[in-house]
């Protein structure tokens, strides 16, 4: 009985040692998109009146574990009974990615109207951007998990489960905890102006006027992610496209090629919006 108890705690030592490795190793191996992951969930989280803020992170943060309760079983699924749809899956998700990176810049080059009916409008925007946003994360979130658990394939299934879903509740917690700490600087700025200590005072009003300025820069850096995750999807999902761009040093490759694949899908949408307009 004695026995059986401690060969039993020995191999759930080995289970651990081994997730550690791997968890070790599929962290590193999707740092670059959790990341891009922080910049453009910050970038959706931003913006809003301070009343607003954390409700439409809490929301975010919410349709983000969902999507990994959804995705975590389904990539075990698909990696064990039909491994050939993830390629085609995240292929998808790369051209929906330029496509949201593209529109940004158009939005950000072309003409600015006046919005009407601003009330009414700031509640629409935010439950689109929240609805835009969970999107995005679910996009990000299945080329995590597929990367984490390409990490872990040679792993037996125990192991493959608890590390993917590791990195997937590290990829929620610690992308929407940063990005909470973001949205609140300016309130931390004010505590700290409110103390006797002249540096102290300085630092908070720092915080203050540099959340305006770290906003502009947090869009502009999940624009370029959106773009650059796109590209790299294309770069290593799509055959022939490395060698049309293998010449090219890495970051021009993916560059160019999310402009282009989110600007064909950019296009197609532009020109159905309009004969839907025409024959309406």
């Amino acid at each position: 009985m004695a026995t059986g108890f401690f060969a039993l705690l020995d191999d759930i030592a080995l289970i651990m040692d081994d997730v550690a490795v791997m968890t070790k190793v599929a962290g590193k191996k999707t740092a670059g998109i959790l990341g891009d992951d922080l910049a453009v969930n910050a970038e959706k989280a931003v913006g809003f009146k301070a009343s607003r803020e954390l409700p439409v992170l809490w929301a975010i943060t919410k349709g983000s574990f969902l999507n990994k309760l959804i995705i975590l079983p389904l990539a075990f699924l698909l990696s064990a009974f039909a491994a050939w749809l993830i390629e085609p899956i995240l292929v998808l998700g790369g051209f929906y990615l330029s496509y949201e990176g593209v529109e940004k810049v158009v939005h950000h080059l072309g003409p600015h109207r006046p919005a009407k009916h601003k009330g009414v409008k700031v509640e629409v925007d935010e439950k689109a951007r929240v609805r835009s946003a969970i999107l995005v994360d679910f996009i990000l979130s299945v080329e995590i998990i597929i990367l984490a658990l390409s990490t872990a394939v040679e792993a037996s299934l125990v192991v493959q489960i608890i590390t993917v879903s590791i990195i997937a509740l590290l990829a929620t917690v610690g992308v929407y905890g940063l990005v909470g700490l973001i949205v609140r600087m300016d309130d931390a700025g004010l505590v700290l102006m409110r103390s006797k200590q002249g540096a102290i005072r300085q630092l908070g009003s720092l915080m203050v006027r540099g959340l305006p300025v770290l906003v502009r820069i947090i869009g502009a850096i999940g624009t370029a992610a959106l773009i650059l995750v796109a590209g790299g999807i294309f770069h290593h999902h799509l055959p022939h496209v490395h060698h049309w761009v293998e010449s090219l040093p890495g970051l021009v490759a993916d560059t160019l090629l999310g402009l282009v694949g989110g600007g064909v899908v950019f296009l197609v949408i532009t020109l159905v919006k309009r004969l839907i307009k025409k024959e309406g």
